[in-house]
């Protein structure tokens, strides 16, 4: 077969090209850090980052949800634990009560009475974020009126929850009357503390139970009534018990949280040093590999100058 110059030519430039987008390619890695810029450059690879992407941006999205959580959690904690304070310092103004004697006393520990009364109420309408804590679903309402009256219609199976894994949910919320209980104006339990799985409603017509409790203590007080002190103190020590229980469940939801956080530190670390390894240029290889093809391509050009037949522009000159 006859090779002629323009055969010779063609061949020339088709390694030069070759060569040429090596260089290119290189310098692509070198501007933006990544072994591809398109999917037609490595379409497995492509493939795979966005499938890895995929699950860095899931994790990050069940981290927040998981701070999230715990941030309500912990000013939920923070409110139980307030009303259990009120609830020991009641306790401790009923055992003096008891033992004293004149109505002025009675009436001082009244006044204080009254006053923890209306922080319960303050603490029943404690929000996060703009939303009613204790109040179910409807967290843009208060759970509870200025006289201890529910606000809202609320159910047991209101239960705030967040999404903080594949087919992992924690619910949040601790709804008000498990807290406060619900009694009727008359005075009479709605339903006891112990008996709380309803999912009738509670209407505004119903009563905060534990407020009722301070109500007839404060009027027990007024009234210089020893056994009606008596059992305000009883009734506390429910309360206290049932504020304890209903601690023990926040604090073991926390830590939950705490343990959900820290593995999913550790798998968002992993699945992006799984990204890094699969889109992220080596740059040291890649400014060697870019060094030996530019030399590759010096010599192509080198070499095909001499291959090429001289014209007879190259004789007249």
């Amino acid at each position: 077969m006859r090779i002629t110059n323009s055969m010779i030519t063609s061949t020339m430039l088709l390694n030069l090209n070759r060569n040429l987008n090596k260089l290119d390619k290189w310098n692509k890695q070198m501007a933006t850090g990544k072994k591809f810029a398109m999917p037609s450059d490595d379409p497995i690879g492509v493939s795979k980052s966005l499938e890895l992407r995929s699950v860095v941006s899931e994790i990050q999205q069940y981290k927040k949800n998981a701070k999230d959580a715990k941030s309500w959690l912990e000013i939920t904690e923070s409110a139980v634990q307030e009303v259990g304070d009120i609830l020991q310092r009641a306790r401790e103004l009923a055992v003096s009560a008891d033992g004293v004697e004149t109505p002025e006393d009675k009436q001082k520990i009244q006044v204080e009475i009254e006053q923890l009364k209306k922080q319960l109420i303050k603490i029943a309408n404690t929000t996060y974020a703009g939303k009613n804590i204790f109040s179910g679903y409807k967290t843009d309402k208060p759970l509870l009126g200025s006289d201890g009256e529910y606000l809202i219609d609320s159910k047991d199976s209101e239960l705030i929850k967040y999404q903080i894994g594949v087919h992992e949910e924690i619910n949040v919320n601790t709804l008000g009357h498990k807290l406060f209980g619900i009694t009727t104006e008359s005075g009479v339990p709605y339903t006891t503390l112990d008996n709380l799985d309803t999912n009738e409603a509670v209407s505004g017509t119903h009563y905060a139970q534990l407020i009722k409790v301070f109500d007839d203590f404060s009027d027990a007080l007024k009234n210089n009534d020893e056994g009606r002190i008596q059992k305000t103190l009883s009734r506390i020590d429910i309360y206290l018990e049932n504020v304890l229980s209903i601690r023990g469940e926040i604090g073991a939801k926390m830590n939950r949280m705490e343990m959900t956080l820290s593995r999913l530190d550790k798998d968002e670390l992993n699945f992006t040093e799984l990204l890094s390894k699969n889109e992220d240029a080596d740059m040291a290889e890649v400014i060697m590999n870019m060094k030996m093809d530019e030399s590759v391509y010096r010599a192509s050009l080198s070499i095909g100058a001499k291959v090429i037949q001289p014209t007879l522009v190259d004789f007249i000159r």
